[in-house]
């Protein structure tokens, strides 16, 4: 908001949307509480977002479903819905806003993850669609880009304190401040992510200051992910959840 966006709320839960609609103040921002896998929600949130505001600017695909799983708990049911939720749902947005987009000369963001380069090993089938997701915007990024005008990107945000992680973390024992003291081989800086700068990320690839930047997937962590060498003790440090 501090950019003068206004913006469409969508989620599952009535109560948390209205009190963000509200915290953004009058003609900021609209709700919609509808499940994303829904036939008709890409129809409804782009008219939605035309009725609020009459125009689409930018779609930030960023509504996912992070759950645990591998080749012995994932069955096809469970594999299909983190597809259809992670994967489909962004792809069928993007479809149904594309005509908005193209007017506007807009863009679109993917929110992703740095486990879609591979995965921790109890988040396959969450990494495989944030995998799916990359290969999605990098085709869509060349395609779009050239023939509508439309620019699409993703991050790949790395460890984040985001209120569920706070909340897991708690779940699994660990101190109130446990993000105060952070094994550095996870966090060479002391700490991990800020979601404020996840968030600073993400305007700068909503902006116009990106230029003419399309096809592009930016991992947003502290170290690299392919060929990082870790310090000799990092076995001894359990893995973070990301």
């Amino acid at each position: 908001m501090a950019e003068g966006a206004r913006v469409v709320i969508h989620g599952l839960e009535r109560e948390l949307g209205e009190q963000v609609v509200a915290e953004l103040g009058p003609g900021k921002a609209a709700l919609l509480i509808m499940d994303l896998t829904d036939p008709g929600a890409p129809a409804r949130l782009v008219e939605t977002a035309i009725n609020a505001f009459g125009r689409i600017d930018a779609v930030v695909n960023n509504a996912a479903l992070v759950a645990t799983g591998n080749i012995q708990t994932t069955d096809g049911a469970y594999f299909r819905k983190m597809m259809e939720i992670n994967l489909i749902a962004p792809y069928l947005l993007m479809q149904a806003a594309l005509p908005e987009l193209r007017k506007s000369r807009g863009c679109v963001l993917n929110i992703g993850s740095v486990n879609a380069h591979s995965g921790e090993p109890n988040l396959m089938p969450y990494s495989v669609s944030k995998g799916a997701l990359m290969t999605l915007t990098r085709n869509l990024g060349d395609t779009l880009h050239r023939e509508d005008g439309v620019r699409v990107n993703q991050i790949n945000p790395g460890w984040v304190l985001t209120e569920n992680e706070a909340a897991r973390k708690r779940e699994h024992g660990l101190a109130e401040d446990w993000y105060k003291d952070v094994p550095r081989v996870y966090a060479p800086a002391g700490r991990i992510l800020w979601p404020e700068e996840i968030a600073a990320a993400a305007i700068y690839w909503l902006a116009d200051e990106s230029g003419p930047i399309s096809g592009q997937v930016v991992d947003l962590e502290q170290h690299p992910f392919i060929g990082r060498n870790p310090p000799k003790d990092a076995t001894t440090v359990p893995a973070p959840a990301k």
